[in-house]
């Protein structure tokens, strides 16, 4: 593991971005970079394409999404 320097209004964003997908910053960031590296890797697909195909790896069962209008807010 090695360390990587960012700068501090990275760091805050990554921080602010966690606390919101309740994932640690290092997962966060960790996550960012592998997004990114996929995305550069494989410029024709979306965001979106690019996490289902990483859960259809990781042999999650993808449903078909609910729309906003029908989800529980509560």
């Amino acid at each position: 593991m090695g360390i990587v320097k960012i700068s501090d209004e990275l760091h805050e964003e990554i921080r602010k971005a966690s606390s919101a997908m309740v994932r640690s910053i290092n997962s966060q960031a960790e996550f960012w970079i592998k997004i990114g590296m996929l995305a550069e890797t494989n410029p024709t697909l979306t965001y979106s394409e690019i996490l289902r195909e990483q859960l259809q790896l990781a042999a999650v069962e993808i449903n078909q999404p609910i729309p906003l209008s029908k989800r529980n807010h509560g």
